[in-house]
């Protein structure tokens, strides 16, 4: 039995098929399912159970001798949002319980971070361990992200297998329920097909031109594949980047969208929200050495491949992974 939490929202789901996909059925599904708009990520996915996040720890108890793998994906994910204490909740205390309950109970897991734990990247984006504690976030998600990492290497009690993966800046397929927080691929399709243009926000960083602002772009299907590999791997436990390793600039997959769309770019540049732009990142960029150091070899799509196949095979038809 394979639980995942977060599983109806983006990553989550995306992650579910993959495992049906690969002939897992026995998945236990977490999340909060009060949001229809969500429950549609699982529409036609297989899986055993569906269980309120808020008693997962009473259910794992009764349990847990029937699971062998824990995705902890759920989180609070809103960039925006600065209540530390629903963060503090949802992502740090709620991740301390999980891990804790998998040294209880003798379970492998894999957890969520985020690339907002580098803040702007003036130590670099290299995952190593030493450099966890020095990191200082831009918003409160990344705070809580970091916060959690730097927690879990201080644990003397660990689960015999954990990786944290530092996730870059994801796009692809049952994102529809993000909102203000879905890929810039998502918005500039749904832009397209309104005004049959994009506006990206203007610099406000010197050295960096209109639309310049350069971001590590993942594919959902490529950070499902890492994790299905890690479920299968069980060792080298650690914390991981999980992006492409090469930064590209959001004009580019602006370009990109229209061009999956056989249309010609019409970008203009907008203001960066004040409430966002002295926490905004301009570059990131994941050093992926230490994924490949063990054993992982698949090609990553590229800006282009992936693009094309999430507008032409999902977007344009309303499709979910």
């Amino acid at each position: 039995m394979i639980i995942v939490t977060g599983a109806a929202g983006f990553i989550g789901s995306c992650l579910v098929n993959k495992l049906n996909n690969k002939g897992y059925k026995d998945i236990i599904v977490v999340d909060d399912f009060t949001r229809p708009e969500k429950n549609k990520n699982l529409e036609n996915k297989i899986y055993r159970q569906k269980i309120d996040r808020e008693v997962f720890f009473e259910w794992l108890r009764e349990n847990h001798r029937q699971v062998n793998f824990i995705f902890h994906l759920g989180a609070r994910t809103d960039t925006t949002e600065f209540n530390k204490e629903i963060f503090d909740k949802l992502n740090l205390n709620y991740s301390k319980k999980m891990w804790q309950a998998c040294v209880d109970y003798d379970l492998p897991m894999v957890y969520a971070s985020s690339a907002a734990t580098y803040g702007d990247g003036e130590l670099g984006y290299n995952d190593q361990h030493d450099i966890v504690d020095k990191l200082t976030p831009l918003n409160p998600y990344g705070e809580s992200k970091n916060e959690f990492d730097k927690w879990a290497l201080q644990q003397e009690k660990k689960p015999y297998f954990w990786a944290g993966l530092k996730f870059f800046n994801v796009y692809g397929p049952n994102e529809y329920h993000k909102g203000r927080m879905a890929s810039v691929v998502f918005h500039t399709y749904n832009q397209i097909q309104q005004t049959d243009s994009m506006k990206l926000f203007r610099s406000h960083k010197e050295g960096f031109e209109d639309g310049k602002q350069l971001r590590d772009f993942v594919y959902v299907k490529d950070v499902v594949s890492v994790c299905y590999f890690l479920m299968m791997h069980k060792r080298n436990s650690g914390i991981y980047n999980l992006g492409t390793g090469e930064a590209r600039t959001f004009y580019d997959l602006a370009k990109t969208t229209f061009t999956a769309l056989e249309k010609k770019p019409k970008i203009s540049f907008i203001d960066t929200p004040a409430d966002i732009r002295d926490k905004y990142q301009y570059f990131t960029q994941a050093n992926m050495e230490k994924l490949k150091s063990i054993g992982y070899s698949t090609p990553f799509h590229t800006l282009e491949l992936g693009v094309t196949d999430y507008v032409q095979g999902y977007l344009v038809g309303g499709i979910y992974y």
